[in-house]
């Protein structure tokens, strides 16, 4: 298992009237991800709420585990379900994986020969 794999989900602003359904939603997912958590096939999760800052991006969660286990969950019924509920209370939905810690290192250094292999700009 290689440290510092992770899921970021990130939401922009609640649709207007589907508050209520928003915090039902939220508080669906964080025992989504508890209940994986508690089944071992994710290390952590974390959820965070930005202050309103003018930008597109109102929160977001980190899941962290293996690769192999996220990208198992990415393509779930349950996971797929899950989004398409999120996806419709809240604007600018987006899944991606993210590198931290251990792998960042790994990411930084295949970027590192890539960027010493290409000409530099004058």
């Amino acid at each position: 298992m290689m440290a510092g794999e992770a899921i970021f989900l990130g939401w922009g602003q609640v649709v207007r009237g589907r508050e209520q359904l928003a915090l039902q939603v939220f508080q669906d997912t964080a025992e989504y991800w508890a209940k994986l958590q508690q089944d071992g096939k994710i290390e952590s999760f974390r959820p965070f709420l930005l202050r309103p800052h003018g930008g597109d991006l109102a929160g977001f969660w980190l899941i962290h585990g293996e690769r192999s286990a996220l990208d198992e969950i990415q393509s779930s019924e349950e996971f797929l379900r899950l989004i398409a509920r999120a996806g419709a209370i809240v604007d600018n939905l987006g899944v991606t994986s993210a590198v931290t810690d251990e792998a960042l290192g790994s990411q930084m250094g295949t970027y590192a020969e890539v960027a010493q292999s290409l000409p530099q700009a004058t």
